[in-house]
């Protein structure tokens, strides 16, 4: 999916009208407030990118937003995009030395976060400065056009709401709770899911549907494998494809049970997952046969792929059954 670039200018039309003046003010009112505490101290860099959940939205995202912008990440275990934008996201909020505060939030266990920011599809990646949401950009946008949004966010905020960043101390101790790690031993086939997971992170995605099969020879119940392949198997798919004809075949062809799977594959991908699901459940409709079977066989290669447990898998297995019967 080719990222939307969701413009800055909302944060400069927010910092021209009155409410941004009233943001300002209860940010500086907040920040005296956590001086008067003793807060404001200086953080450790493990401190700068953070997992928030809804109960503590308005603590970590809300009320941090008013001594230093926040950026949310919005992801999901599934989302293939997501897994090449994280790591360049929290790799900036270190270079960036506190001028801004990374917040990963997961979508599928935090569905309510995710409808009242009015996302339609992840990665998605919003601010919020001195309490106001403001878009950034969605899909996994390259590194120099993220660069140039996160300059704009922090000049925004510091020169209309006097937000300069949190001071960073590399020797500080953390905030966050330290947990010593499990022992676990390993299993019989980490060392051949884990080499499957680094072709996925090199772009094989051939050597990944290799690795994971050699998994699912032995052992064909192994729930990890099973997903790792059909998420190898769809990135394979989309692999060159050029998003732009593949969605005007699509368009031009709605009965062609073959230009449809190709634009759900994009569609999931892309994370939209109801969108490809809606896609192949509206072509199995209107075809029959050989086409119908490709097209019921591909979406249950999807339902694969989000996974059995996700609430939209199962709501789109009942559409699947009415469309069938």
């Amino acid at each position: 999916m080719q990222p939307r670039n969701m413009s800055m200018s909302g944060v400069v039309d927010l910092a021209a009208v009155k409410a941004a003046q009233e943001a300002k003010a209860k940010a500086e009112q907040a920040r005296a407030e956590s001086a008067r505490q003793g807060g404001g101290g200086a953080v450790s860099p493990v401190d700068l990118v953070i997992d928030v959940d809804e109960a503590g939205f308005e603590s970590e995202v809300l009320q941090r937003s008013t001594e230093v912008p926040v950026v949310i990440d919005f992801w999901a275990e599934w989302c293939q995009p997501c897994k090449q934008l994280s790591p360049v996201l929290e790799r900036l909020a270190v270079e960036y030395n506190g001028k801004f505060v990374l917040a990963k939030i997961d979508v599928d266990a935090n569905q309510m976060l995710m409808q009242q920011f009015g996302i339609q599809g992840i990665p998605a990646v919003f601010a919020v400065v001195a309490g106001q949401a403001l878009p950034l950009f969605q899909g996994a946008a390259p590194e120099q056009q993220i660069r140039s949004t996160l300059d704009q966010l922090v000049q925004v905020a510091e020169q209309r709401f006097g937000l300069t960043g949190l001071v960073v101390d590399p020797d500080a101790e953390s905030d966050a709770p330290v947990e010593a790690a499990p022992q676990i031993p390993a299993g019989p086939y980490d060392h051949l899911l884990e080499a499957a997971v680094h072709a996925l992170d090199a772009g094989d995605f051939g050597g990944a549907v290799q690795a994971y099969k050699n998994v699912l020879s032995d052992d064909p119940g192994n729930t990890e494998a099973k997903l790792g392949l059909a998420q190898a198997e769809l990135l394979q798919r989309v692999q060159g494809a050029d998003p732009q004809d593949v969605r005007k075949a699509a368009a031009e062809n709605p009965d062609d049970a073959q230009a449809q799977i190709a634009a759900a594959d994009l569609d999931l991908v892309g994370g939209h997952v109801e969108d490809a699901f809606g896609r192949l459940i509206d072509t199995v409709r209107r075809t029959a046969g050989d086409d119908r079977d490709a097209v019921r066989t591909r979406l249950l290669e999807l339902f694969e792929v989000v996974g059995g447990d996700d609430p939209r898998v199962a709501a789109a297995r009942r559409a699947l059954a009415r469309a069938l019967f």
